[in-house]
């Protein structure tokens, strides 16, 4: 098995996340529950827990077993990397939020109801503190696989964009269980379109700039401030009582928003995201 996992070690590490994650998931559900549990629901945050334990644990795992000790201080190393400069971190913290707000701003303009959470909440910091919480977690154990061990070794052998699309359509595949809940109601919209936006059309493009940031700096402490703010923002810039189609609207607004940004980056850099115009040089140890 170890030496499978050494020669296919990409392969191994998402068989080992699906099986951890999705696994844990219907241990605690079981079958029936799989696609029904919502953020309402009392189990929830056991369900999230679940899910955030795959990337970790197989990531760590997976470094282990291919790079071994001097593989682990190279994922130190590049947690501790924070001197990439100050555009970097506006990039990292300010590109979610801003297309979010753009997006609602833009559908404010139809209807009242695209009025987020922020800003109909009567308590702003309570919301601001659980989402910066949840997030840190999320982000930190989410990270650790994703990026500690996935995007290095797919930098090795693609660019930014198509390594970016592969991890971002298996990222979206991978909540599904964590998001097929929210479309028990989806309206004239459809459950399985909705699901479609809520899994796709924004997933991937975050991806590929998560991504570019990375291959840029080489920094997985960047990435995960780069995934906490989107996990924020769930929280700060939910819309509430909002129409299943109106959520669909939210959803794909956002997601054509970071498109967006994605094309304008692909324009500036004539197609070549990554650096020096090839497939991304990255600092893994081993393959």
């Amino acid at each position: 098995m170890f030496a499978y996992a050494r020669r296919h070690p990409l392969l191994a590490f998402y068989a080992l996340v699906f099986v951890i994650s999705w696994g844990g998931i219907l241990l605690i559900v079981g079958p029936g529950g799989f696609l029904t549990t919502t953020g309402t629901s009392a189990i929830f945050p056991a369900v999230g827990v679940a899910s955030i334990l795959g990337p970790s644990i197989a990531g760590l795992l997976m470094i282990g077993i291919v790079a071994g000790p001097a593989g682990f201080r190279d994922l130190l190393a590049r947690l501790r990397r924070w001197r990439v400069g100050a555009c970097w971190y506006a990039v990292a913290l300010l590109t979610a939020p801003l297309v979010n707000v753009a997006a609602l701003v833009a559908l404010s303009l139809t209807s009242s109801e695209f009025r987020p959470a922020i800003v109909t909440s009567d308590d702003k910091v309570s919301l601001l503190l659980l989402g910066l919480l949840i997030g840190l977690l999320v982000a930190f154990c989410e990270e650790l696989g994703w990026t500690g061990f996935a995007t290095p070794r797919f930098l090795m052998r693609r660019g930014v964009l198509t390594t970016g699309l592969t991890m971002g359509v298996i990222w979206g595949v991978w909540h599904l269980p964590l998001f097929a809940g929210n479309t028990a109601d989806a309206g004239q919209v459809g459950p399985l379109l909705l699901m479609a936006a809520l899994l796709f059309v924004w997933l991937p493009p975050y991806r590929v700039l998560m991504v570019w940031v990375y291959d840029h700096t080489q920094s997985l402490l960047l990435v995960i401030l780069m995934h906490l703010v989107i996990v924020i923002g769930q929280y700060t810039f939910n819309i509430e009582n909002v129409s299943p189609e109106g959520r669909f609207a939210s959803v794909v607004a956002f997601g054509v928003g970071l498109w967006a940004v994605v094309g304008v980056l692909a324009l500036a850099t004539h197609g070549h995201l990554s650096r020096e115009g090839g497939p991304a040089a990255t600092g893994p140890i081993t393959a």
